[in-house]
């Protein structure tokens, strides 16, 4: 659970699955507004913008179990 006080709170789900690979993980995200500032938000959370978003995100995890560093910023 993510909570952006008076913005969002959303519900996120992750699941690993092993492959041929090594891993696959699965993301679930449910988001619900708290106020005007939050329908901003969830309305600008397009299926490109959330493609992009776990593009990112998948680079910044693979980057950490690669290196064990974290990337700031």
């Amino acid at each position: 659970m993510k909570i952006t006080p008076t913005v969002t709170v959303a519900r996120i789900a992750f699941r690993l699955h092993t492959n041929s690979e090594g891993c696959r993980a699965t993301v679930r995200y449910s988001h619900t507004s708290l106020d005007p500032a939050g329908d901003a938000f969830l309305e600008k959370f397009t299926e490109t913008y959330f493609q992009k978003f776990m593009q990112t995100m998948e680079a910044r995890l693979n980057h950490y179990l690669t290196t064990g560093e974290c990337l700031r910023g």
